[in-house]
């Protein structure tokens, strides 16, 4: 059982990935309306996610940024919703403050910020909270991250990173038992970045912080096989899958319900492992 404040999960955990946007990257303008996106929550949670992840903003390569006041109009009748007649744990998708204060007032369970609190004032917003927070590492920002992403030791300077901003978030008063870090896989990374990354993802345990992997139908996955965005399925999981066994702890992911029973193979497989190495 993971806990992050009042926040409990049985790990491995799926978040759905819920994009009240026009423009992001797999499912832009699916569930702009209300009660599409309501009843996307519901089929996410009666699939077993364990939350539900609400973005208002595109953060692919090259997306248009949107005002404070239009990400709180997209997001907060779908928060609304959610929590009130879902019940599902939210998640919100954002590097605002004011974003995220009024997400917590309305219920919202987490913040996931892929600026790591960057942004002006986003960190003291989160401390006041005291909501668990994902922490992204990101090279760039995202309208730019992909224009010759370079690093000399992609997994060494993630997990630098990631760390130095844990350190920090806890200096600045947030507790440090509500932080989950995220490596950000196609966030400033390469086709080799990204698989580096998974390959040797045991390595970011280091920091000693929960791990949220977020994968799903990404570009990456697409050029390892050949598969257009919407047929990135078996690819999906099976990066879920690895991730897992690796130490993640939360997986991201678009596709809920066969990310699921994925998981609970991935789990009966580890526990078995974790059951005979206990034995010797």
């Amino acid at each position: 059982m993971l806990r992050l404040g009042r926040l409990e999960l049985d790990c491995p955990a799926v978040m759905g990935v819920l994009n009240v946007t026009p423009d992001s990257f797999s499912d832009g303008g699916h569930f702009l309306a209300v009660d599409a996106a309501l009843r996307e929550a519901e089929t996410m949670a009666a699939e077993g996610a364990a939350l539900v992840d609400v973005g208002g903003e595109s953060t692919r390569p090259g997306a248009r940024a949107v005002s404070e006041q239009e990400e709180l109009d997209r997001v907060m009748p779908v928060i609304e919703a959610v929590v009130a007649r879902v019940g599902l744990p939210v998640s919100i998708d954002t590097g605002k403050p004011a974003v995220m204060r009024a997400a917590a007032a309305a219920g919202a369970a987490m913040i996931n910020d892929v600026f790591a609190l960057s942004e002006d004032g986003a960190l003291a917003a989160a401390a006041e909270l005291q909501l668990p927070v994902c922490l992204m590492h990101m090279q760039g920002k995202p309208r730019t991250m992909q224009s010759k992403p370079q690093y000399d030791d992609v997994v060494a300077e993630v997990t630098q990173f990631l760390g130095a901003r844990v350190a920090e978030c806890v200096q600045a008063g947030l507790s440090e038992d509500l932080v989950v870090v995220d490596p950000g896989f196609g966030f400033g990374k390469t086709v080799f970045h990204n698989i580096e990354l998974l390959a040797n993802l045991r390595q970011l345990r280091a920091i000693g912080r929960p791990l949220l992997i977020g994968i799903s139908r990404k570009a990456t996955l697409g050029v390892i096989t050949g598969r257009d965005v919407h047929d990135r399925l078996p690819a999906s999981i099976a990066a879920a899958v690895l991730a897992v066994q690796q130490g993640a702890d939360i997986v991201r992911v678009h596709d809920v319900g066969p990310t699921v029973d994925a998981m609970k193979v991935a789990k009966a497989v580890i526990e078995a492992n974790n059951n005979s190495a206990g034995q010797e």
